[in-house]
């Protein structure tokens, strides 16, 4: 399986991002798609997900009603749509992948990942 981030870049404060993650896999339907987040020297967070299945997605409070995930299943591709960035939105950000459709929130939690792509939100 493989992941391949894009979409990163430099934006000022309330701008907006779209982040693409392309897989590999033909049969993706059993997985969960997640982005995640780092800052150095911190942990890496979770953003948002979607099981592919049933299109279901989930977010963290941070982000609620500012990003969006989504998938183009002919592309095999999930989007995270930014909008309303703010400074704190500065990463790198990840997209991950997991067998499955459970509430996986860690990083632990996920078998896959793609490269990070940088996101600068400027104040």
């Amino acid at each position: 399986v493989q992941l391949q981030a894009s979409g990163g870049g430099l934006v000022q404060a309330g701008g907006s991002l779209r982040l693409s993650c392309a897989y590999s896999v033909r049969t993706f339907g059993s997985y969960t798609m997640a982005w995640f987040r780092q800052t150095p020297g911190k942990e890496r967070d979770f953003v948002a997900r979607m099981a592919l299945s049933s299109g279901a997605t989930f977010y963290a409070d941070s982000v609620k009603d500012r990003f969006t995930i989504s998938r183009e299943n002919g592309k095999n591709t999930v989007y995270l749509q930014m909008n309303s960035l703010k400074p704190e939105d500065t990463a790198v950000y990840y997209c991950a992948a997991t067998y499955g459709s459970g509430n996986y929130y860690w990083a632990r939690n996920y078998s896959f990942w793609g490269q990070g792509t940088q996101v600068t939100v400027s104040s």
